[in-house]
């Protein structure tokens, strides 16, 4: 019976105290994992006892005991002092012979010219409650005895980093308590591949219908510290588990400016190096692989049957995927929802921009930070910049309102520690130590999706927190209005039932940038600076049109997935003329009107020789969304239909592009916004399988008044009793019918009493902006009492 070392293989939960939570974790998968065809490198844990014989045989438990008292525990003033008389005093200590030997005698089964891996597994470390992620540190490519024995001592030493001992500060942990293992395991060659970091949920919002992954070249050290901005990756986990073929919602192309290999040098066994253009271009990992790697980290999930936080790798010699390892999310699992919202007014063009770590804002001077000699710079209160932050800094950062990056991702050390203060940060930025400066005045806002942005100066902002007391369920069911994909996730945590309108036209107008018609005819274009823009735009794409498909399948993926199995109706799109003639190459395919509101737009267009091949690209993103993706939540809807005829059309065009009505339980709706809406709702309502009535539209036809004229603007009115006579009808009519109806406004949330008009007629359902949802809550809950 060895004392002092256990095979992986032999370790089990229960040693947890033994080996510590990284290594139990590991023993637990390889034990469980394996079995499933889920590869988990091999190696062997040095237990607790042996760290404790380490202290014990060199009487160095008083002499810390002694340091550690001496802390200033309110101010933390001398906590490098303090952090770095116990790392000399376990430095100065020799381990014992009998646990060399033990070490020595596995580390040579395993094949002592092998590099492995060598990381820290703390006693109270991968708990539910306190993941202790980053706090110790790990040592990549050792090989030979005397390296590992070296690195052991190291792991020993990480135990009192400054950042170490104050999270255990934080957690309440006793510092003498704490003991630590060291888990020896077989290196994978991901310096020759790629690794990264997985999460079975969304980082940022919680919502747990996710797998969110991240990628980069090379070790994974770099994505973990967040110095490289990796490639992004998001699965939708029912797709995953009945094995559809597209559960891949989303992909982002990161910059991944460097990756870490080996060297050959034993004081410095791995390095970062530049990458090449060409790995700059390219994903590090193939979409086959990212979905493998999704359904091995459902299985993770399922046996620790909580969200995980998970490293992968990919050995570039043999191609082969690996875990590395996996622990408890901790951040959301601690956090109960509390609803906050956020405006920026008036807001200018940004400094910089990155992707958003939670969803605040907040002014300060700006600190830029290049390393901890730069700590008594940073006051209460601060925006920190830096390139990217190190777990060193951890006592600094607590003294930030917000951190701000060039490098990282989402999975980043900078986000990570952001969402434990409870502090937002801007990630990836690529240039904010180049745009910010010291002592610079800035507004860091991350309320606008998902994406971050520093203002210069102090900007204004409104702050409210809601209290969802309260809130329940309508009969009448309250929705939302959606037109950025990136606020999905955070928005489905609201107290709604569904999105009943998407607006496709601003995914196509931001995600998209391209006159669909301009990527069919794009052989036949003239050459012109529009043309070399699409070019570089789908350089990545053999077929163009593949380029309009996949990002538009991509956008509405996210949403429908975020509310999945709540009904998301995506409205096909509703640009005007003019409008269409603003995406790049527009001008081409579009004609000039003198009156593009009542113009070439909404149905008319889509069975029209001018646009029904760009309709046809929004009919095979949908196919895509709801057969390949398995979003059978999303349903489409017909905008501007003026005439029963060109309903028919529309629905035959649909059809030919493989949408048809009540295949695979698709359901067709239509816009009612115009008068012959009203007037001939019950003939539309034999082709159509639900309603929803913009009132914008349908108020100023009704009475005439061009919404977008300030001249008229008081004339403007929902509710003009002519207005409140067409509601009635066509609410009645539809409901005569059997067929869902409901209304898409501002009028509901402003107005308790035409909420309460609409609840009277007996509309299915009324949809708000995110911003007045809560306000339209409490209005249908009034009309319904009554």
């Amino acid at each position: 019976m060895t004392k002092y070392c256990i095979p992986f293989e032999q370790i089990r939960h229960t040693d947890l105290s033994r080996v510590g939570g990284k290594n139990a974790s590991l023993g637990e998968m390889i034990r469980k994992m394996t079995p499933l065809g889920i590869q988990v490198p091999g190696g062997f844990a040095v237990t607790a006892a042996a760290y404790r014989e380490y202290i014990e045989a060199s009487d160095l438990l008083e002499p810390l005991k002694k340091s550690l008292d001496s802390l200033d525990t309110k101010t933390l003033k001398n906590l490098d002092k303090v952090g770095s008389s116990c790392r000399k005093l376990i430095l100065s200590a020799e381990i014992p012979d009998s646990v060399q030997e033990e070490v020595v005698k596995f580390y040579q089964q395993l094949g002592e010219k092998k590099a492995v891996a060598v990381r820290s597994s703390a006693t109270a470390e991968d708990l539910p409650t306190a993941s202790f992620a980053g706090q110790h540190d790990s040592f990549l490519n050792i090989r030979g005895s005397s390296a590992l024995l070296a690195s052991i001592r190291n792991c020993y030493a990480s135990l009192f980093n400054d950042r170490a001992i104050k999270y255990r500060l934080d957690k309440g942990f006793d510092h003498l308590e704490v003991a630590l293992s060291v888990g020896v395991q077989y290196m994978v060659r991901s310096d020759k591949g790629s690794a990264g970091v997985a999460f079975t949920l969304d980082p940022e919002s919680g919502f747990d219908k996710v797998v969110y992954l991240t990628s980069a070249w090379g070790l994974g050290e770099l994505v973990v510290q967040g110095a490289v901005n990796p490639d992004e990756f998001y699965l939708f986990k029912p797709a995953l588990e009945k094995g559809l073929p597209q559960p891949l919602l989303e992909k982002k192309l990161g910059e991944k400016e460097h990756k870490m290999v080996y060297t050959k040098d034993r004081k410095n066994p791995v390095k970062k190096i530049p990458t090449s253009g060409r790995e700059q271009k390219e994903f590090s990992l193939s979409e086959t692989e990212v979905v493998q790697l999704g359904k091995w980290c459902l299985e993770i999930e399922k046996m620790y049957q909580r969200p995980m936080d998970i490293e992968w790798a990919k050995d570039g010699k043999t191609g082969e995927l690996t875990i590395v390892q996996a622990r408890p999310e901790t951040v959301h699992q601690q956090q109960p929802l509390t609803l906050k919202t956020y405006h920026l007014q008036p807001e200018t063009k940004p400094i910089c921009q990155g992707k958003a770590v939670g969803k605040a804002i907040a002014s300060g001077k700006v600190v830029i930070v290049n390393s901890l000699a730069d700590g008594p710079k940073v006051k209460m209160g601060d925006i920190i910049v830096a390139d990217s932050t190190n777990p060193d800094w951890n006592a600094l950062l607590k003294k930030a309102v917000c951190i701000v990056t060039n490098k990282g991702g989402r999975t980043s050390h900078a986000s990570i520690v952001a969402r434990e203060l409870g502090i937002h940060a801007v990630v990836g930025t690529g240039n904010a130590t180049q745009k910010l400066q010291d002592g610079q005045l800035v507004t860091v806002s991350c309320a606008d999706g998902d994406r971050g942005s520093v203002f210069e100066g102090k900007l204004d902002w409104e702050e409210k927190e809601v209290s969802l007391k309260g809130l329940r369920t309508t009969k009448t069911a309250a929705m939302l209005i959606l037109a950025d994909p990136g606020r999905a996730f955070q928005l489905a945590m609201y107290p709604q039932q569904g999105v009943g309108l998407l607006r496709m036209e601003f995914i196509i107008s931001t995600a998209i940038r391209i006159h669909p018609m301009a990527l069919v005819k794009f052989d036949e274009m003239v050459e012109s600076h529009e043309k070399k823009a699409i070019q570089a735009m789908t350089m990545d794409y053999a077929d163009k049109q593949q380029y309009f498909v996949e990002k538009l399948a991509a956008s509405v993926g996210m949403v429908a997935a975020a509310f999945y199995p709540k009904e998301v109706i995506v409205r096909m799109s509703d640009f005007k003329s003019n409008e269409y003639r603003e995406l790049i190459g527009g001008k081409y395919f579009e004609p000039e009107e003198e009156n593009p509101m009542l113009g070439f737009r909404g149905a008319s267009r889509y069975s029209h020789e001018l646009y029904r091949e760009g309709f046809g690209l929004e009919c095979k993103a949908m196919k895509r969304v709801r057969e390949e993706m398995g979003l059978d939540n999303v349903k489409l809807m017909v905008p501007f239909c003026r005439t029963v005829d060109e309903g028919v059309r529309v629905l035959e065009c649909m059809q030919s592009f493989g949408l048809e009505r009540k295949k695979n339980k698709l359901e067709i709706y239509m816009m009612v916004e115009i008068p012959s809406n009203v007037i001939l709702a019950e003939s539309f309502a034999d082709l159509f399988d639900g309603f929803s009535i913009g009132s914008n539209d349908l108020t100023q036809l009704v009475l005439g008044v061009d919404r977008d004229s300030a001249m008229v603007s008081g004339l403007f009115d929902e509710n003009n009793p002519a207005v409140k006579e067409m509601l009635t009808k066509v609410i009645r009519a539809i409901k005569k019918k059997g067929k869902k109806i409901g209304l898409c406004g501002q009028a509901p949330s402003d107005y308790p009493e035409f909420a309460g008009f609409l609840v009277g007629l007996g509309i299915d359902s009324i949809s708000f902006n995110a911003d007045a949802l809560l306000a339209g809550i409490k209005n249908i809950q009034k009309a319904e009492k009554k």
